[in-house]
C-alpha cells in the first residue's frame, strides 16, 4: 500500500479563517487519501509560522529529511500555499522530494508531478497564486500609506502612547498619550537639550530607573530613536523604512511620509527644534579614525552580566607629543546603557586574542585531545538520541490513539448515548491533548535533529580543525571574524577577567566554509551539528 503523509500550516493571521485551522487541512486531506485508498502514516503540521521561507518551519524540515529516509511514498497538503507561498521555494521543495522518489499532491489543486504536464500546471498555478498575493500586499500597503497620508496611526507600540479602539469604529484605532510615560519622553527632550551626550543621558534615565515600553532598559540607540521621532510634536511619520523583511535596517527611505497626526504632542515644536538643530551640530563631528580590528566583538562574554564584549579603545599621549591607542574589549551592556546596567569589565584585547588564538591551536591540533572530544560527544549523543527517539516513537503512537478515541465519541453521539454538548467537550479536550503531544513532538525532532544519531567521524573533524587553525593564522581580520563568529559559539570569563572557556559550534555551513565546498554538494560526509567545549 501506497504510505501518504499530510503536510499542514497555518501563520498566526490565519489560525481563525475558516478552511485553514490545521484540523480543517487535515481532515479534508485525509478523507481524500483514503478514498483513494492510500495509508495516512503520520501527520507534519508548522503551527504559527508563515510560509514565507522554510528556515523556522522545523517539521518541513523533518518532513524533507524523512523523505530522504524512504519513510514514505508521498506528501499530501490542502493546497500548495501551505507548503510554500514562494514559487521558487515550492520547486525546490518538490525537487528534493522527486530526487527520494516521493510525489508530491495537493487536496484541493489537481495536478501530478511525475508528468510534464502536471509540473506545468502546478508552476502555472503557483504562479498565479503567487501574483494575487503580491497583489494583495501591494493593495495593503497603498492602504496603509492613504491611511498615514491622513494622519491615522497604522499601529505599533511607541513610548508615551497607547493605542485604543476608536469608539465609532471598532477597525480603526487612534493614539491616546500615557501620562506616566511621556514623562519620562519629556525628560529625556529636556536633558538632551540642556547638553547631555546620549551615552550621559542614557546612563542617567537608567539609573533614575526609567523603563521603556517593554519594561526593559534603555539603550543608547533606542534615546536616539525617541529624540528623532516626530510624533512627540503631534505628526505621524510612515514607510521610513521599506522592504524590512529583506533588507532589514539597511532599507532606509529617505521621503517618508510625515504629516500631521490626530493625536496630541507630548513635547513643544520649539524644544523639538532646539534638540534637532542641536543633534545635527554634534552628529556632524568627525568620526574618529582608527584601523584596529577587534576579531572577538560578540564572542567574548562578560563575566558580570553575560552581556557581548565590545570595542574599546583608550588613547594615551606621551611626553614627547606622540598618541599610543590601547585596544580593549569591553562590557556591550555597560557601554550601550550604562553603570545602571554593568561595569565595563574590561579585558587587553592583545592579551585575550593571542590566548585564545594560541589554545585553539595547541588544542585542535593535538591528535589526543581531539580523539578524547570526539569519543566524548559520540557517546553522549548516543547517550542523549536513544531515549528520545524511544520517547519520539511513543508520543505517534499517543497521537494516532486520538483518533479512534474520537471515533469512539463520535460513535456514541450517533448512537444517541451523549449529547451533541458532551461531544463538543470531549473533542475539545482531545484537540488540547493532541496539541501539547504535537508540541512535544516537535521538540524532540528538533533536538534529534540537532544531535544526529549517526556518530561523528573523526577524521573529518581532524580535517576541519586543521583548515581552521590555517585560517586563522593565515587569513585577513575580515575572513578571520567571519570565520570566527561561524566557529566559536562564545568564550567565557572568569571573575578575574581570565578566559574560562571556549565554545565552538560546527554544522554543515561551517564544514563548507572550513573546507571550501559549495552548498548543496556531496552528501557523503555530512556533518550533522554538534558542539564542544575547550575548558582552559
Amino acid at each position: 500500500m501506497i504510505r501518504a503523509v499530510i503536510y499542514a500550516r497555518v501563520s498566526t493571521a490565519e489560525q481563525a479563517e475558516e478552511g485553514y485551522s490545521i484540523d480543517a487541512q487535515i481532515d479534508s486531506v485525509r478523507k481524500r487519501i483514503e478514498l483513494d485508498g492510500k495509508q495516512v502514516t503520520t501527520y507534519y503540521v508548522d503551527r504559527g509560522i508563515s510560509g514565507k521561507s522554510i528556515e523556522k518551519r522545523l517539521q518541513l524540515q523533518q518532513l524533507l529529511k524523512d523523505a530522504k529516509e524512504k519513510k514514505f511514498d508521498e506528501v499530501w497538503v490542502w493546497k500548495t500555499n501551505r507548503l510554500a507561498r514562494n514559487h521558487l521555494d515550492l520547486l525546490k521543495i518538490v525537487e528534493e522530494l522527486n530526487k527520494f522518489n516521493v510525489n508530491f499532491k495537493s487536496c484541493s489543486e489537481h495536478f501530478d508531478t511525475t508528468t510534464p504536464q502536471g509540473r506545468l500546471m502546478m508552476n502555472v498555478l503557483a504562479s498565479i497564486g503567487e501574483f494575487e498575493r503580491e497583489t494583495i500586499v501591494d493593495n495593503v500597503k497603498m492602504g496603509m500609506k492613504q491611511r498615514a497620508r491622513s494622519g491615522k496611526w497604522n499601529g505599533g507600540q511607541v513610548l508615551g502612547y497607547i493605542s485604543v479602539k476608536s469608539e465609532k469604529d471598532d477597525n480603526k484605532t487612534k493614539l491616546e498619550v500615557v501620562d506616566r510615560e511621556a514623562f519620562i519622553v519629556r525628560d529625556i527632550f529636556r536633558l538632551y537639550s540642556e547638553g547631555r551626550g546620549l551615552k550621559s543621558l542614557t546612563n542617567h534615565i537608567n539609573k533614575l530607573g526609567y523603563k521603556s515600553k517593554k519594561g526593559n532598559m534603555f539603550s543608547i540607540n533606542a534615546v536616539k530613536e525617541i529624540l528623532m521621532n516626530p510624533i512627540y510634536i503631534g505628526k505621524i511619520r510612515y514607510n521610513r523604512r521599506e522592504n524590512w523583511s529583506e533588507k532589514r535596517r539597511k532599507g532606509i527611505n529617505n521621503n517618508p511620509i510625515i504629516v500631521d497626526g490626530e493625536h496630541d504632542a507630548i513635547i513643544t515644536m520649539d524644544l523639538w527644534e532646539k534638540v534637532q538643530k542641536l543633534y545635527s551640530q554634534r552628529s556632524n563631528k568627525p568620526n574618529r579614525i582608527y584601523s584596529g580590528s577587534y576579531p572577538l566583538t560578540g564572542l567574548l562574554k562578560c563575566p558580570a552580566c553575560g552581556s557581548s564584549m565590545v570595542a574599546g579603545r583608550v588613547k594615551k599621549k606621551h611626553k614627547d607629543g606622540t598618541y599610543v591607542i590601547h585596544r580593549y574589549y569591553q562590557c556591550g551592556a555597560w557601554r550601550n546603557k550604562g553603570t545602571a546596567a554593568c561595569r565595563s569589565n574590561s579585558v587587553k584585547a592583545d592579551k585575550v586574542e593571542e590566548f585564545v588564538f594560541n589554545k585553539i591551536q595547541e588544542s585542535l591540533l593535538n591528535e589526543n585531545i581531539l580523539r578524547d572530544i570526539v569519543n566524548n560527544l559520540n557517546g553522549k549523543r548516543k547517550s542523549t538520541i536513544k531515549p528520545l527517539e524511544e520517547q519520539l516513537l511513543q508520543i505517534e503512537k499517543d497521537i494516532h490513539g486520538y483518533d479512534s478515541k474520537k471515533s469512539k465519541w463520535f460513535e456514541l453521539y450517533e448512537d444517541g448515548m451523549i449529547s451533541k454538548e458532551d461531544l463538543s467537550h470531549r473533542l475539545g479536550t482531545i484537540s488540547e491533548e493532541v496539541e501539547i503531544k504535537r508540541k512535544l513532538k516537535e521538540s524532540i525532532q528538533e533536538k534529534l535533529r540537532l544531535n544526529n544519531s549517526e556518530p561523528i567521524d573523526f577524521n573529518v573533524v581532524k580535517n576541519l580543525m586543521n583548515n581552521f587553525n590555517d585560517i586563522i593564522r593565515n587569513a585577513n581580520h575580515d575572513k578571520k571574524k567571519i570565520i570566527l563568529n561561524l566557529v566559536i559559539d562564545k568564550i567565557t570569563l572568569n571573575i578575574n577577567r581570565e578566559v574560562q572557556s571556549i565554545i565552538l559550534h560546527f554544522d554543515r555551513k561551517t564544514k563548507n566554509q572550513l573546507l571550501g565546498e559549495k552548498e548543496g554538494g556531496s552528501s557523503d560526509e555530512d556533518l550533522s551539528s554538534f558542539n564542544f567545549t575547550l575548558v582552559l
